[in-house]
């Protein structure tokens, strides 16, 4: 997955937005203000943090070498994945939407129907 490919799929969740409150050069992927992905675009090898949960975190990062502890991160809460290709861009791309998921399905019920997001 290239860096432009890993920003819009992140940026194809509904209602999510790129930000940099970190400095530039490093992106937030947002929801409702609450995070999903973190990355640097600009790295080699590129790399993205996500939420998981905690057990299937722990699961991935035993079955995938390219998956690791959250960097900097809540690591029983998030996972950084190197995208350099031993990964399915599919499943990349899963590990996104669930990310995404597990930050909106705590968010209210008003904002999830803004959202038009079902569980």
């Amino acid at each position: 997955m290239t860096p432009e490919e890993l920003k819009a799929a992140c940026l194809a969740m509904p209602g999510s937005e790129e930000t940099f409150p970190f400095g530039e050069g490093i992106s937030v992927f947002k929801v409702a203000g609450k995070m999903f992905a973190l990355t640097r675009l600009a790295a080699e090898p590129l790399t993205v943090s996500l939420r998981c949960e905690p057990e299937l975190a722990v699961q991935l990062r035993e079955q995938h070498a390219a998956v690791k502890p959250g960097w900097h991160l809540n690591k029983r809460h998030w996972n950084t994945v190197v995208l350099d290709g031993s990964l399915p861009a599919s499943m990349v791309r899963e590990l996104i939407e669930d990310s995404y998921d597990l930050v909106v399905e705590r968010l209210p019920r008003a904002k999830r129907t803004a959202l038009r997001w079902l569980a």
